[in-house]
């Protein structure tokens, strides 16, 4: 099969961009800042199609994200469920007791909200699980942390000081391959 391009929104490492990996492993996946972008790089012609979020198994719908999958006008060519596991990760040499806020996108925060609560840590909204985990590396802060997937830690050089943050062991999101109609 020739090779095309996915879009996802986010940044490398994130469960968008793990996603296109698993599920088109012959297209290159491209990430953009918004879900918006992702969809947009399909009416364009930029990417063949865009994996995007629309469900989770805890916090229902993935907004904006469903909301502009179904105004899309795109046809929904696949969807798949992939389990979500949240790890925390801060930079190297931190601990967990230093650990102040966690970066991520809120979607994520919701899925851990009392694993949070229960370790006192203060949710900090960002655009993508990875580019948060990728902020975090960057300023280089012990008191600031990410909640991303485990692959963003070795991406971003953090170190883990937890996997499994999210509520529930069942953790699952729906993702829908989109592509023009006809193509």
């Amino acid at each position: 099969m020739a090779k095309g391009c996915v879009a996802y929104q986010g940044a490398p490492g994130s469960f968008s961009h793990e996603a296109c990996a698993v599920l088109r492993p012959w297209d290159e996946a491209i990430g953009h800042d918004t879900f918006e972008a992702a969809i947009q790089s399909v009416h364009g012609g930029r990417c063949d199609c865009a994996l995007i979020p629309v469900e989770n198994s805890q916090i229902g719908d993935v907004q904006p994200a469903r909301r502009l999958v179904d105004a899309s006008g795109l046809d929904v060519l696949a969807e798949v469920w992939r389990p979500i596991r949240l790890a925390l990760m801060a930079p190297r040499g931190a601990r967990l007791s230093d650990v102040r806020t966690v970066e991520s996108h809120p979607a994520a925060l919701g899925q851990c909200m009392g694993t949070m609560a229960a370790l006192n840590l203060t949710p900090v909204e960002a655009f993508d699980t990875a580019g948060a985990a990728r902020a975090v590396a960057e300023a280089e802060d012990p008191t600031r942390a990410a909640l991303a997937p485990a692959g963003a830690a070795e991406i971003y050089g953090l170190s883990i000081l937890r996997n499994d943050m999210q509520d529930s062991a069942d953790n699952r999101t729906r993702f829908v391959l989109l592509g023009r109609k006809g193509a």
